[in-house]
């Protein structure tokens, strides 16, 4: 799947419009859904393959990536198989049974990790993450997102010296939605 056809296919799926309240308290007409590209393995085993070759691009000495709860994780998952690095999951805050732990997954203090995301819109769940990943002792200096949606993220995560690498900005998705498709072939 060339990157055309999957911006066209993220679109295709995910796309709604109408009046959302978003996860930063913003409201939009327009609303990604994630769950409709990460449960459609055409489109989840293209974006793991993308995620994973920006990471050895970008952030070639990470040992491991690291997803938030719950969209991020079929994300991870898919990279992690792409590419080959292990992943950690970062939980919303430490469960209260079994091992109490905020982070899932084995690592070791001082690895350098790339954080993977679904949507950013605010930067705020990844910020949460970013200090989660790094009072364990982890090392984040970048972020990988499927869609910046283009409403300050990148600078938030700039503020916590990380660098973000979307695969797609919304206005890309946007202009190929307002775009008619052209026939392939």
């Amino acid at each position: 799947m060339n990157d055309a056809e999957l911006r066209e296919g993220l679109v295709e799926a995910a796309y709604l419009e109408g009046d959302f309240l978003l996860r930063s308290g913003k409201r939009s007409r327009y609303y990604l859904d994630k769950f409709r590209f990460e449960t459609r393995p055409d489109l989840l085993g293209a974006i793991g393959e993308r995620i994973a070759a920006i990471v050895r691009e970008h952030e070639p000495a990470a040992v491991r990536l690291a997803a938030p709860v719950l969209g991020a994780v079929p994300l991870a998952a898919a990279a992690s198989l792409a590419g080959g690095l292990p992943f950690v999951i970062v939980r919303d805050e430490a469960k209260a049974y079994g091992t109490a732990n905020r982070l899932e997954g084995a690592f070791a203090e001082g690895e350098l990790v790339c954080l993977i995301e679904d949507i950013v819109t605010s930067g705020g769940a990844l910020v949460e993450s970013i200090s989660a990943l790094r009072e364990a002792g982890l090392v984040v200096r970048t972020a990988v997102c499927v869609i910046d949606r283009e409403e300050g993220g990148a600078d938030a995560l700039a503020r916590q010296a990380v660098r973000l690498r979307p695969l797609f900005r919304a206005g890309e998705l946007l202009s190929a939605e307002k775009t008619p498709a052209k026939p392939h072939g």
